[in-house]
């Protein structure tokens, strides 16, 4: 059986450039999302705010928090209001551990560096984990 690739991140990401590119020679180029791109939009909105799963109800995880967070920015939302939806975590006693586990998830993943905020990661550990932290 083949696997599904819809939702993998290359084809998320071709589907995207193509609905840009697109939109550019059509003059839509308003930064209007579509609606598919929408409704996911407000789903993880949702999902942040209750910090809860919609179909199981379990809560996020802190990689989920992470990978939402980071969607939404690329999707135009601004940081100032993810915070606002966001309950501050606290992060694990063991810095040491931290720090190395940042660094691999960095590495894995690449989320923007003002995300980690989200999940009680400090620019501190970040800076100590080799992530560059974005200018201001």
């Amino acid at each position: 059986m083949a696997s599904n690739r819809r939702a993998s991140r290359e084809a998320i990401q071709k589907r995207r450039a193509g609905r840009a590119l697109n939109d550019l020679f059509s003059g839509r180029g308003s930064g209007q999302l579509d609606g598919r791109t929408e409704k996911r939009r407000q789903r993880l909105l949702e999902e942040l705010r209750e910090n809860k799963r919609r179909g199981s109800g379990e809560e996020l995880k802190p990689l989920e928090v992470l990978s939402h967070a980071n969607e939404l920015l690329e999707m135009g939302e601004s940081m100032a209001g993810l915070r606002k939806l966001c309950a501050a975590r606290k992060p694990p006693g063991d810095r040491e551990q931290l720090v190395y586990v940042v660094q691999q998830v960095h590495e894995a993943y690449g989320f923007r560096p003002e995300v980690w905020g989200l999940v009680g990661v400090s620019d501190e550990v970040l800076k100590a984990a080799g992530v560059p932290l974005a200018e201001e």
